[in-house]
């Protein structure tokens, strides 16, 4: 099932999501309806948050960046196989040089920025059986993780950008959180007036 994306302006966006255990309440429907809720919003991740469910869970599948001409072969191959799903996860360690990439998020549709991450995480994460990883990941996917990763803790990319860039962009985010953007995919936003 496809689910509202919540917009920016929610509360639900700002709370640090809560960890969840394998009895949490229809967990596999749920991570199959985020999946469905991405894919149709031709997203390449999804948190909870981003549904309205302040939990540790998120989703990552980069395989459309698998035709970016741009990356090297190897690269494109592990992006085009790279499919997950994160719960409860805990980045332990973030190093390598920082480096800028325009990111754009599903819950703040029509805004995309240059943001500065570094270049290589160490993720501990439970799967969807709830067997425990700890992996090393670089490059593009590691960005993809980093921002989700963001949502579970409050924290959106626009956190992220210049105080400058923040004042230029606001009344386009007002708007975002008021109904007023177009977006192709379903939205639920936080101060439409409820006729």
């Amino acid at each position: 099932m496809i689910l509202p994306i919540v917009a920016y302006g929610d509360p639900v966006l700002r709370k640090v999501g809560v960890e969840i255990d394998k009895n949490y309440l229809n967990l596999a429907e749920l991570i199959e309806n985020m999946r469905e809720t991405m894919l149709n919003a031709q997203g390449v991740g999804l948190a909870a948050p981003q549904i309205d469910k302040s939990i540790r869970l998120f989703i990552v599948n980069t395989t459309p960046f698998g035709e970016d001409e741009d990356l090297d072969e190897v690269e494109r191959t592990f992006l085009a196989n790279f499919d997950k799903v994160f719960i409860n996860a805990k980045i332990i360690k973030e190093e390598g040089d920082e480096w800028a990439f325009t990111e754009g998020c599903l819950s703040i549709p029509d805004i995309r920025e240059d943001v500065f991450r570094q270049n290589k995480i160490t993720i501990e994460y439970l799967d969807e059986n709830f067997e425990k990883h700890i992996e090393v990941i670089d490059g593009l996917a590691a960005r993809v993780i980093q921002h989700e990763y963001d949502h579970i803790e409050g924290i959106l990319f626009t956190d992220k950008i210049s105080s400058l860039k923040k004042r230029l962009l606001k009344k386009k985010l007002e708007n975002i959180s008021k109904g007023k953007v177009n977006a192709d995919y379903r939205m639920k936003f936080p101060t439409l007036k409820r006729k």
